[in-house]
C-alpha cells in the first residue's frame, strides 16, 4: 500500500502520522525517540508498507525564515535521504502545529492528562502537518 509519512522532528522525540492509501487523510501514528525514527521507518516498509513520499515540518520563523533549529531537522533529511534515497521528501512549514494539536486535542474530547504527554502532541503535529500537505496537494 503506497503511504506518505509525516513527521515532526524534534531532538529527542519525533512524531509521526500515515496517509490513507488513497492519500486523502492523515492519521496519527507513533511518537518515538528521534534516534529511533530511521529504524522504525525501515522496519515499517519492510511489513509491506510502500512509502512514496515523507513530508516533514520544518521551522520557519514568523518572516517565512529558518529557525535555528532547521539545521537539526536539515542533518536528519540527510540521514533519511541516505536510509531512502529513492523516496522524495517535501518540506511543510510546522508553524503553529503544537497549538493546533492542543486545539484538536480539545475539541475531541482528550481527557487533560493525555493532553499534557507530549508523545500525543508530537504524533497529532505530524498529522497535522501531513494533512496540510495533502489538502495543498489536491
Amino acid at each position: 500500500m503506497d503511504r506518505i509519512i509525516g513527521i515532526d522532528f524534534g531532538t529527542a522525540r519525533t512524531g509521526l502520522a500515515v496517509s490513507d492509501p488513497l492519500q486523502i487523510f492523515a492519521s496519527a501514528l507513533e511518537t518515538l525517540p528521534s534516534a529511533k525514527i530511521i529504524d522504525y521507518l525501515q522496519k515499517y516498509t519492510a511489513g509491506g508498507n510502500h512509502i512514496t513520499r515523507f513530508v516533514i515540518g520544518y521551522p520557519l520563523d514568523l518572516n517565512g525564515r529558518p529557525m535555528a533549529t532547521a539545521a537539526q531537522v536539515d542533518a536528519f533529511i540527510a540521514k533519511l535521504q541516505k536510509a531512502f534515497p529513492s523516496v522524495p521528501v517535501s518540506l511543510e512549514d510546522e508553524r503553529f502545529t503544537s497549538t493546533l494539536a492542543h486545539r484538536a486535542m480539545i475539541d475531541g474530547g482528550m481527557k487533560y492528562s493525555r493532553r499534557r504527554d507530549k508523545n500525543e502532541v508530537d504524533k497529532i503535529s505530524a498529522a497535522i502537518i501531513l494533512q496540510s500537505y495533502l489538502d495543498r496537494k489536491k
